[in-house]
This record gives structure tokens, C-alpha cells and sequence, in this order.
């Protein structure tokens, strides 16, 4: 059976945060949509897949920003989560394979495999990724490239938007950069009454000394998963 009624705060960067509204909805809650982070893809990307084996996503928006500039669809795929593996799928692509940890846990899952591998593993991503898994990597002996295809920013709330949001009963965080974003955000606006879910361990780490009423993540990184803790009260 649902619980009360509650408001929740979507923090994940569109065109995701709409798709997660819906569902918050449909559980017959309230879904404040105010994302932390704003996506923009660079411009003129340009795709060199030569002596590449595989490919390796750390988020669902590296996902979508490769689609999008390149049809290349047959290399093998690892992902850093299962949410980041069905944005995988959606696009096409295979083979894909879910680490369902955190960047460390990908890059192990990748090394594991690296006798597979006929050439390097690229890891399309953002300017500023949550975790070098390039670097990783190569500590495992695998040849590892990037590919910069978006950036993200924090986005700068109005103190007034700031301080409501603070009070929303729940709020829903998918990366560990929304979560660093929210921890600033929170010493200049404490909300000790907010509940904090993470789609995964990782996620909610950079919240280990903010002040909160709950911190919890589900035992799988799905959305699905993460929409069941919101009616589960300790």
C-alpha cells in the first residue's frame, strides 16, 4: 500500500527528469522537477572508432550523446549500472554487460574480460566524469581512451527556489555530481527533515556529512528500484 502523499524532488538533468516525473506521479505523489545539472552536448564531435574493442558508459547521457553522433552500434558495450545499461539497449546496441557498482566495480568487470578485448576500450562521457575510468584502466593493463561528448553544470537555483525545495519530503538523485551539487547546496539551505535516495552506494556518498533525515539507495542501481524506496519508511 502507497504512503502519504509526498513531495519529491527530481534532481536528474532532462530530458530524464520528465520520464521520472511521470512516474513519481503515477505513484500519486508530487514531482517538483529542478534539476542540479544542465547537459550540453559539444558541438562538432568528432568519432575516431579505429582499433576500438568496446565501449564503455558511465551514465545514461554518455549513452544518448554517442548515439547521437555516431550509428555505430555493434561494439560490445560495458556499463557502469543496470539504468545505464538499458539506456544501452534502447539506443541498439547488443551486447551489453552492467558492472551494477560504481566506476571501480566497471572498471574491474572490464579487466576481468580483457582477454576478449582486440583493441581499446573508449569511454564516451562528459568533460568532467564522476570517476577516471580511463585511469583505472590502465592500472588493469587495458588501453583505454575518452571521448568528450557533453559537459554539465550545476545549475544556480534562486535562493527562494532554493530554500522550497529544501523542504520537499524526498529528493531523488541518479549521479554522484547531483549529489556533490545538493551537498553545497544544503550548508547554505539545511533541510534536516529531507529524506535523500540515490540510484546507488555511489550516489549517495558525497552526502556522508550532510545532515538529512535519511540517506538510503535500493540493492539493484535500477529506477524502478529507486521508486520503491520513496513509499518504504524506516
Amino acid at each position: 500500500m502507497a504512503g502519504r502523499r509526498q513531495r519529491i524532488w527530481i534532481t536528474r538533468a532532462q530530458p530524464g527528469a520528465d520520464v521520472t516525473a511521470e512516474r513519481v506521479r503515477a505513484m500519486g505523489h508530487d514531482a517538483i522537477v529542478a534539476p542540479l545539472l544542465a547537459v550540453r552536448v559539444l558541438p562538432d564531435v568528432s568519432v575516431d572508432l579505429r582499433g576500438v574493442a568496446a565501449l564503455a558508459f558511465t551514465s545514461a547521457n554518455g549513452v544518448r550523446a554517442f548515439a547521437d553522433v555516431s550509428g555505430e552500434r555493434g561494439l560490445k558495450v560495458f556499463a557502469v549500472g543496470a539504468a545505464t545499461a538499458q539506456a544501452a539497449r534502447a539506443a541498439g546496441f547488443k551486447s551489453v554487460l552492467s558492472a551494477d557498482g560504481d566506476v571501480e566495480a566497471l572498471a574491474d568487470g572490464i579487466a576481468v574480460r580483457r582477454s576478449e578485448l582486440r583493441g581499446a576500450v573508449l569511454h564516451p562521457g562528459a568533460a568532467e566524469p564522476a570517476g577516471d575510468l580511463a585511469g583505472a584502466l590502465e592500472k588493469h593493463g587495458v588501453e583505454a581512451r575518452r571521448l568528450i561528448l557533453y559537459e554539465t553544470a550545476p545549475v544556480d537555483l534562486a535562493a527562494a527556489e532554493a530554500e522550497a525545495l529544501s523542504r520537499s519530503d524526498t529528493v531523488l538523485l541518479h549521479s554522484p555530481r547531483a549529489a556533490q551539487v545538493l551537498a553545497k547546496l544544503l550548508k547554505v539551505h539545511p533541510a534536516p527533515a529531507l529524506r535523500a535516495l540515490g540510484l546507488s552506494k555511489a550516489v549517495v556518498k558525497p552526502l556522508a556529512r550532510t545532515r538529512l533525515a535519511a540517506k538510503a539507495f535500493p540493492p539493484f542501481p535500477l529506477e524502478a528500484a529507486l521508486l520503491n524506496l520513496i513509499d518504504r519508511r524506516p
